[in-house]
């Protein structure tokens, strides 16, 4: 099978973020069987080394840059920038986020290629991607959006909670993004998503398309079990710090949770763990007992050495890396709804693999629970374990997505 795989953010290393570590997985073992071609675009700090390697795992990489932003000047033309961008999203009903990636270069290569039958499936990794993606295109090729995630919801839960980073900004947008979603969405083959939540909110915006659920998965030999239990009052939580849904749960730890443990624990200590902290995220290492680290050579160092990673999200719709992977070290692990979207992790009659938590009375009694019960600890890290080796490994996710693509679905 020839596979053309769409991805506008470049996906190696597999470390960048959820969405680059989803396309690397299913990227990499869909080239075992069938032939790739990845068309992406490289970020400034895309090293050619980085480049070399990609190409060395496809069949063709076709590497784009991204479209140039124009400068905006002084005041009055970064409003003036603004409303252009408001009443274009409104115009063509693209989101600016979508409409500042897209690249003319790589529609003429797409559309070159399919009209010469170079593909047999094309597949979109993320919705952003889904703008190159003709109509017409269904009647002769196999065209499958492997949404990730999706922003209408994800835009709307924000604001919800109070974690936007520009409500104001959000709320002109939501309608176009929506409209996006629901235009582009619906003229796919078939459309994948992570967890049954978000196969609801696809279907409820794209009734008609075909939905099926692939989770993540988690490389086991990155994210190895742990040795030992090390006990002690240290807390983990994992995630890129320029992400507004990874800095509201931090926050939302660090001033409402981290006082109440610490007057029963004083010497508890918090890890924020995670690339590019913004300005808010590294404030809050001003409060006592937390370090905000950046990026660090080994996250699995800092989960091996906890006594619980904390997964405080409350906001964001998707399978969520951070709690697969920290399920797969044997750290216990302490989240939320959103957090645990998707996992069965405190079903009857089957072990208990995590504590859910969702107030800071449920997070205080979850953390006291773990500090204070060894037993416990060491049932939620065999019972997380085994839960991710029998269920999320990229090879599962990746062989089900292969019979997607194949319309053996």
């Amino acid at each position: 099978m020839r596979v053309l795989m769409l991805s506008s953010t470049f996906p190696y290393p597999p470390s960048r973020g959820g969405t680059e570590v989803r396309t690397f997985h299913l990227l990499q073992y869909l080239q075992q069987h069938h032939e790739v071609t990845l068309v992406t675009q490289r970020q400034p700090d895309v090293t050619d080394e980085e480049v070399a390697a990609l190409e060395e795992l496809v069949t063709e990489l076709a590497v784009f840059p991204l479209p140039m932003a124009k400068p905006s000047g002084w005041i009055v033309g970064k409003l003036l920038g603004k409303v252009v961008r408001l009443l274009g999203a409104i115009a063509t009903g693209i989101p600016p986020n979508v409409r500042c990636r897209y690249s003319t270069k790589i529609q003429s290569w797409v559309d070159r290629r399919v009209r010469d039958g170079k593909f047999d499936v094309i597949t979109c990794e993320h919705g952003v991607n889904a703008v190159y993606v003709r109509p017409a295109w269904r009647r002769r090729v196999r065209t499958v959006l492997n949404a990730h995630s999706l922003s209408y919801p994800s835009i709307l839960s924000h604001l919800r909670v109070g974690a936007a980073e520009q409500p104001g900004r959000d709320r002109l947008y939501l309608a176009t993004v929506r409209r996006y979603e629901t235009r582009y969405q619906r003229q796919f083959s078939a459309a994948v998503v992570t967890t049954p939540d978000d196969q609801r909110e696809f279907i409820a915006l794209c009734p008609g398309v075909p939905v099926h659920i692939v989770p993540n998965g988690v490389d086991l030999v990155r994210f190895p079990l742990r040795a030992a239990d090390p006990g002690g009052d240290r807390l983990v939580f994992v995630g890129a710090m320029d992400s507004t849904h990874n800095l509201d749960a931090a926050k939302f730890f660090v001033e409402e949770i981290m006082p109440l443990l610490r007057q029963r624990y004083p010497s508890l200590q918090l890890s924020i763990v995670g690339a590019r902290p913004t300005d808010a995220a590294l404030k809050l290492g001003r409060s006592p007992g937390v370090t905000v680290t950046g990026a660090v050579p080994s996250v699995v160092d800092y989960l091996h050495q906890a006594v619980a990673c904390v997964v405080p999200l409350r906001t964001g719709f998707g399978i969520k890396n951070k709690t697969l992977e920290a399920m797969a070290t044997g750290v216990p692990v302490v989240a939320s709804d959103r957090g645990l979207e998707g996992l069965s992790v405190d079903e009857p009659n089957q072990p208990l693999r995590a504590l859910r938590a969702n107030t800071p009375p449920e997070y205080v009694d979850a953390i006291c629970r773990l500090i204070e019960d060894p037993a416990l600890r060491e049932s939620l890290s065999r019972a997380g374990r085994s839960l991710i080796e029998t269920t999320y490994t990229w090879e599962r996710a990746g062989a089900a997505y292969e019979q997607i693509l194949i319309n053996k679905c």
